[in-house]
């Protein structure tokens, strides 16, 4: 599986977001990483979520390492792997609502909101090989329960949402991006996703 020039666009803006500005994907030792996940078949999404989680757990250390390069990702990359795989292997033994006692009220008591995390988790489990000829429309169906269970929580936020939205923008405008772009759009659906979730402790993992 070869990333696309948007894959890799988007994987180089993550890293300036997350670092504030700090110089891209230049070294070879990062150019080697990703070709490493890439003739692993590692998809792109999973690459940022490993990103992600290794920038937050970074954040919260008191002295955090100054040189921070790709290969540092690569636990988290093999932990976001593992999961998605264990995701669907629990097929229909998954309990769908297993989580959903995390999430903060109002919305956990929302029977619409559960009903619809429910739904998108019985997709996420069941999905099917990518070599299969159904998983396109698949992942179209799960991509979709997601945007609603997201859409539910983020009219839940009210006012609050405002806020949060000129924060964000204001986080991808300091890293180079072009408003409105290919790679904005993905960063913003991605980071703005991220942030729903995170106000409500929804469990976007694996997703």
């Amino acid at each position: 599986m070869a990333y696309t020039r948007e894959e890799k666009d988007w994987l180089e803006r993550e890293w300036a977001f997350r670092a504030w500005g700090r110089a891209g994907l230049l070294s070879t030792d990062d150019f080697r990483q990703v070709l490493a996940w890439e003739a692993s078949a590692v998809p792109m999404d999973l690459v940022v979520s490993a990103l992600n989680a290794f920038f937050d757990r970074r954040e919260k250390r008191e002295k955090p390492r100054t040189f921070v390069a790709l290969r540092h990702l690569d636990r988290d990359v093999a932990r976001a792997v593992k999961l998605r795989e264990a995701l669907l292997r629990a097929g229909p033994d998954l309990d769908p609502g297993r989580d959903w006692e995390r999430v903060k009220p109002p919305l956990r008591e929302d029977p619409a909101a559960r009903s619809a995390f429910e739904a998108w988790q019985r997709l996420l489990a069941s999905a099917p090989s990518p070599e299969s000829a159904g998983f396109l429309a698949h992942h179209d169906q799960e991509r979709k329960a997601r945007g609603e269970l997201l859409a539910m929580a983020e009219t839940a936020l009210g006012s609050a949402a405002e806020s949060l939205r000129t924060e964000l923008r204001q986080r991808l405008m300091a890293s180079d991006m072009k408003e409105g772009g290919l790679v904005w759009t993905r960063a913003w659906n991605h980071h703005w996703a991220r942030l729903v979730a995170q106000a409500w402790d929804l469990p976007l993992e694996g997703a």
